[in-house]
C-alpha cells in the first residue's frame, strides 16, 4: 500500500517544484488601430532582445511582453522602438510571476 501511494505522490511532488520564472511587460499604446498598426509596432518591438512572445489587444491598445528566462527591458528602449513606429508609450508595466512549465 505504502508503495503505491509513494509512486501516486511522487509525481505530484516533483511537478509542484518544476517552476519558470517569467517577466512580463504589458504597454499601453496611443494610436494601435489596425492589424497593419499591430505589424508596424511589432516589427519595431521585435528588434529588442529577449522578447519570447507578443499578444496584441488592439482594442483596449495593449501589448503584453512575454521575456525569455532572464531577460528584461529598458523603458526608454521600448519608448524608443514604440516612437520608431509612431506611436506613443502610454504606460509601461513590469511584472513578474511564477507559472508551471508545461513539460
Amino acid at each position: 500500500m505504502m508503495k503505491k501511494l509513494f509512486v501516486l505522490i511522487f509525481p505530484l511532488f516533483l511537478t509542484s517544484f518544476t517552476y519558470a520564472d517569467e517577466t512580463l511587460y504589458q504597454l499601453g499604446l496611443d494610436g494601435l488601430a489596425c492589424p497593419f498598426c499591430v505589424y508596424g509596432i511589432e516589427k519595431q518591438l521585435d528588434k529588442l532582445d529577449g522578447i519570447e512572445r507578443m499578444d496584441t489587444d488592439i482594442q483596449h491598445g495593449r501589448i503584453a511582453l512575454t521575456m525569455e528566462e532572464g531577460a528584461s527591458l529598458n523603458e526608454q528602449a521600448v519608448r524608443d522602438a514604440v516612437s520608431r513606429a509612431g506611436f506613443t508609450l502610454r504606460s509601461f508595466v513590469e511584472m513578474k510571476h511564477s507559472d508551471p512549465v508545461s513539460e
